[in-house]
Formats: structure tokens, C-alpha cells, sequence
């Protein structure tokens, strides 16, 4: 026995088969797909271990593997204080750094702790950043805190 189809049931099924393949396609998407992505690492702990193990290689893994198209690592708080005094830590920021990413510490903290000549003098951007990280947490960045 034939079976006859609509005209309108075809249209249905071709329009569900589209949206189907449409939701595949977006779900099998990766970062670059998009046209444009921010990310903001926001490393705020005083633990090592934190910085070598988590933050430092998730940064530079988004920015080496393409994840995202800008990556910003913004030390802050007892971060800035770590940083200041481990020259291993430096030495992975310096990598990060010439790998593309920005690294900026935030000023106030660093003044809290007495380091922010230490910390330019590694060559890290000391500035006040509650008001760019404001904007990145309003605008289009993903941040991550660790």
C-alpha cells in the first residue's frame, strides 16, 4: 500500500530535519566559531600550587589553543603578593605573556601589599582595575575567577 504525502507534511519534515542539522552544527561549534571572544582570568589566589596546576594553565591554553581570541590575566589581591616574591611564577607569567596574553595587576592590591614596583619591574602593567574588570563583567568577556 502507497502511502501519499502532503505537500505541507514534506515542508514540515524538511524544516525539522533543518533545524535539527542547525542544532547539531551549534553544538558541535568550538570558541572559534565565533566572531569574536574575551576571556579575563581573574587570579586572586596566594596558593602556587592554584597558580601552576589551575589558572596559569588554563590562561595559557586559551590563548595557545585558540579557545578565545583575547586572553587577559589580572593579578589581584594576595595573588599580586605571590607573584612579587616566586620567580617561577614570573618566569610562566613572562611565557603567558609572550604567548599573546595580556597580564595586568591590579594597583590598589599591589599597593596593599607593597608590591607594585616589583611587579613593574617584571614587566606587568600596575593600574587600578575595578573599573576595567567592571566593564568586562558588564560587556561581552567571560570571566573566570581562581
Amino acid at each position: 500500500m502507497k502511502r501519499r504525502i502532503s505537500l505541507a507534511t514534506t515542508l514540515a519534515l524538511v524544516a525539522g530535519a533543518l533545524v535539527l542539522l542547525t542544532g547539531f552544527r551549534m553544538m558541535a561549534s568550538t570558541p572559534n566559531d565565533q566572531d569574536s571572544s574575551r576571556l579575563a582570568v581573574l587570579w586572586t589566589s596566594g596558593d602556587p600550587e592554584v597558580a601552576t596546576k589551575v589558572a596559569f594553565m588554563y590562561t595559557l591554553n586559551a590563548k595557545r589553543q585558540g579557545w578565545f581570541d583575547e586572553v587577559t590575566l589580572i593579578v589581584w589581591g594576595p595573588s599580586s603578593k605571590l607573584l612579587s616574591g616566586n620567580t617561577e611564577l614570573q618566569e610562566a607569567i613572562q611565557g603567558m605573556a609572550d604567548a599573546g596574553v595580556e597580564v595586568v595587576a591590579c594597583k590598589a592590591c599591589a599597593d596593599s601589599y607593597g608590591v607594585s614596583d616589583a611587579l613593574s619591574a617584571i614587566g606587568i602593567e600596575v593600574k587600578y582595575m575595578g573599573v576595567p574588570l567592571t566593564e568586562m563583567l558588564k560587556g561581552d568577556w567571560e570571566v573566570i575567577t581562581f
